[in-house]
């Protein structure tokens, strides 16, 4: 029988809800149970591909084309698990769902209100997301006061009064202040998130504690005597260098064992933590520190710095460094600050290696063709991800190859030689204003030269096996296999996540590679066209480029090949 967890939070947003809910996830992994998460936002966008990266953070992409808020890159990255989309949920997606099926008059004439319809699609989408797993963990976005939580909440509940005793489980992650005036730990926020946890008829059967040092008894026993559980089910998670941490940090409380008791249920398994151990102590101790110049748009939100927006990227370095011995310190530069003063030489010079991550529009875009003109031309290694990869056929096709007035259509649709251009297909759809059409989402198979480095990256890593056997598994699904892109009997596959619409234009690519420019993986359309995927050049120490986002593909215990290519030309550079 499935257990559901349900992980809610209280006092503020962005508490650590969704590490919390990944480490678990890894907790009862390593005591042998099958585990899935789900995502519940209750904003009434759709999805998140429209949601500004400054006030978010990053979109997600999963295999199957969902564009998803950043928690569900949390879960991947800890279970190691491809999470479908339809493992996040919305408020637009429930409503939407219940009126179109209104409108196709599958309630038979019933008067559709909130109260069954609503809270029946929740748990109807949950009990879908979960099927086949020991535990599924449910983490509720927001806090616990939030209006717009109030159909989620109702719905979890109702959930736990249809299933067997002992099947539904509540944590809350709750933030106790140290106020700097008075130098204590204050529990009055927690205990009025437990108030209003309350008022939903829920009881947090475990409380993980956030704050910035540890708690101590005598926080634990108020927070006891207001919540009525047991001590030892209020759990410390203080601050961490490392969010790798959380997990073995949970487990000094017991956390993993307490949950099994709680559901009725020992382990299945000895937990084994060396290797993790070892690769998270990695990210925080190893030598050298070689430093990396991430030039994008997305830098900051008011006075504050915005990394969320490339979070996916920031944790792939991160693991590619544990791997490769290292420590990779960031430095997230402004491309539009780049753009206007033109000093590469004073901006980038201490750097070790220049990074140009996605985006889209034409801020900071000549400040990003400026630091790959830098790297290129300084023999600095140089990974370019999506727009990334755009912009530096970009800058090579003009300060290479002659073609001047080279650029993205996205930026100068008039421009004398569109490099970067949407294809003729992909055109007639957008004048039906069907944008979303005209966009490549989710994974997409890319071929690889045997010859090239990016095929070396990728089989010293063991993709090319682990996705050829991902690929067998796809013979049995046909449809699957022809949005992928994949040919029978097509060799030197790999499967990377897409997030874009334009393309580096076919008409183009003989001319690049006559000046050096080798394509070394493309993509075969159904419509007979040829994408390029992946760029790089030979005579560079490392200078390779991407057309997908192998950041969403990263795991601390697996890196992504191009990452850790990456990190380890910025260490043999630093080390000459």
């Amino acid at each position: 029988m499935t257990k559901y967890i349900v992980v809610v939070g209280g006092v503020i947003s962005g508490v650590g809800k969704g590490v919390s809910t990944a480490s678990l996830g890894k907790i009862l992994q390593q005591y042998g149970y099958g585990v899935t998460a789900i995502k519940i936002d209750p904003y009434i966008n759709y999805d998140a591909g429209t949601l500004r990266p400054t006030e978010h953070g990053e979109v997600w992409v999963t295999d199957d084309g969902g564009e998803i808020d950043q928690d569900l890159g949390n879960y991947e990255r800890f279970l190691g698990l491809d999470i479908p989309r339809a493992n996040n949920i919305t408020t637009g997606q429930i409503y939407k769902e219940v009126i179109d099926r209104e409108r196709r008059g599958e309630f038979l004439g019933q008067t559709v209100q909130f109260i069954p319809h609503i809270p029946d699609e929740i748990k109807r989408r949950v009990r879908q997301a979960g099927t086949g797993n020991d535990f599924v963990l449910i983490e509720i976005g927001g806090t616990i006061g939030d209006y717009e939580n109030i159909p989620f909440l109702f719905a979890m509940k109702s959930l736990e009064r249809e299933l067997p005793p002992r099947s539904v489980g509540y944590i809350l992650v709750t933030y106790l202040p140290v106020p700097g005036h008075i130098d204590e730990m204050k529990t009055k926020p927690t205990q009025q998130a437990i108030r209003q946890l309350s008022e939903s008829g829920i009881i947090p059967d475990f409380i993980i504690c956030r704050a910035n040092q540890p708690l101590d008894l005598v926080r634990k026993k108020k927070i006891e005597t207001y919540a009525n559980i047991r001590t030892d089910h209020v759990i410390s998670a203080p601050d961490l260098k490392s969010i790798y941490d959380i997990p073995q940090t949970l487990e000094k409380d017991n956390l993993g064992r307490k949950i099994l008791r709680h559901f009725g249920l020992t382990a299945r398994k000895k937990p084994s933590w060396r290797r993790w151990e070892e690769l998270a102590a990695m990210t925080q101790k190893a030598k050298p520190v070689v430093k990396v110049a991430m030039v994008g748009k997305y830098t900051a939100s008011g006075s504050f710095g915005m990394t969320d927006a490339y979070v996916s990227i920031n944790e792939s370095l991160q693991h590619a460094a544990a791997h490769a011995g290292t420590k990779v310190a960031i430095t997230w530069l402004d491309a539009q600050r780049l753009e206007k003063t033109g000093r590469t030489e004073e901006e980038l010079s201490e750097f070790d290696g220049i990074l140009i991550p996605g985006g889209f529009g034409a801020g900071g875009v000549e400040g990003k063709i400026k630091a790959i003109t830098w790297a290129r031309e300084k023999k600095v290694p140089f990974l370019g991800i999506c727009y990334g990869m755009q912009l530096a056929v970009v800058e090579y096709a003009r300060n290479v190859c002659g073609l001047t007035g080279s650029h993205t259509t996205e930026v100068a649709p008039r421009a004398k030689h569109p490099v970067i251009d949407i294809l003729p297909a992909q055109k007639k759809i957008l004048q039906q204003n069907q944008y979303g059409g005209t966009m490549r989402l989710g994974s997409y198979a890319a071929i690889l030269d045997p010859k090239s480095g990016v095929y070396q990256l990728y089989r010293q890593q063991g993709r090319l096996k682990e996705d050829k056997e991902r690929i067998e598994l796809l013979l049995k699904k046909p449809d699957e296999l022809f949005r992928l892109g994949i040919a029978y009997g097509s060799q030197h596959i790999i499967l990377e996540r897409h997030r874009h619409r334009y393309e580096v234009s076919p008409r183009y690519a003989a001319e690049l590679e006559k000046k050096g420019m080798v394509f070394s993986g493309w993509h075969h359309r159904t419509d007979g066209a040829k994408l390029m995927e992946f760029l790089e050049l030979p005579t560079h120490p490392f200078f390779i480029a991407s057309q997908a986002h192998p950041e969403f593909k990263s795991r601390l215990e697996s890196p992504a090949p191009l990452f850790l290519g990456f990190v380890t030309a910025m260490v043999k550079r630093f080390r000459k």
